[in-house]
């Protein structure tokens, strides 16, 4: 846990803000002083927490929750991009066109969704920190997960895009890769496919919200400095890359 005071005078954007992740990275910021928004489809029931409901598919909808974040909290610092789904448990040849496209447009539309929004107030500004939560699976891949892996993978490619592109502009964009982290999403896959995720890794068992969010307030602090593009594991030992 940092100091009361790190984000203090910052603002932030948490989108997936009902989440568990979402959720524990919003805490974790207005614990640091920052005045923190939760955008998602829920509604977000935070103390002290701006609660913002909107649709990370539509790109209109983010883009509006920036103008209200910056018109009722203030100028746009941190924008955390944590929304996702981690899709049906299914082996390749059942994946629909549909769930195909719903997970992409979640997983991988609305984070470029929400880091182009930041981008365009933070630019202007010479200062911002824009935080993705990718997934080892991003790297290496998980059988029953076609549409997740490959949107997570876009993810790590976008934020190293984003980066580079920002580099110069004094907006630092980076994104988390966690292995299994304990959250309701886990209610969506399968048995065969958690089991499968938690033997591969070292430390033998999940990550949680907390951990995550530990390492989403560094990368949205003032501390990062000289990291862009990047990708951090998050992963009890499973990552070897």
């Amino acid at each position: 846990m940092g100091s009361a005071s790190e984000f203090s005078g910052r603002t932030a954007l948490v989108t997936g803000g009902a989440g568990d992740i979402g959720a524990a990275a919003a805490r974790r910021l207005r614990s640091g002083g920052a005045q923190v928004a939760a955008f998602d489809i829920r509604e977000a029931e935070l103390d002290g927490v701006l609660s913002i409901t909107g649709d990370v598919t539509r790109s209109e909808d983010i883009e509006g929750a920036v103008r209200r974040v910056e018109r009722e909290l203030g100028p746009l610092d941190v924008m955390v991009c944590a929304a996702g789904v981690s899709g049906e448990s299914l082996r390749t040849v059942d994946v629909s066109d549909e769930e195909w496209h719903r997970v992409f447009a979640i997983n991988c539309d609305g984070v470029f969704f929400g880091d182009r929004a930041a981008a365009r107030v933070m630019v202007p500004r010479g200062y911002g920190r824009i935080v993705n939560v990718a997934s080892i699976a991003g790297k290496e891949g998980n059988p029953m997960a076609s549409a997740y892996s490959a949107s997570k993978a876009a993810v790590i490619a976008m934020t190293k895009s984003i980066g580079k592109d920002l580099a110069e502009s004094g907006v630092l964009v980076n994104c988390v890769a966690p292995a299994v982290i304990e959250t309701r999403m886990l209610g969506d896959m399968s048995e065969e496919h958690v089991s499968y995720m938690i033997e591969r890794i070292p430390m033998k068992r999940m990550g949680r919200p907390e951990e995550v969010a530990a390492l989403i307030a560094f990368l949205s602090s003032e501390e990062c400095s000289f990291s862009t593009g990047a990708v951090f594991d998050l992963s009890g030992g499973r990552a070897t890359y």
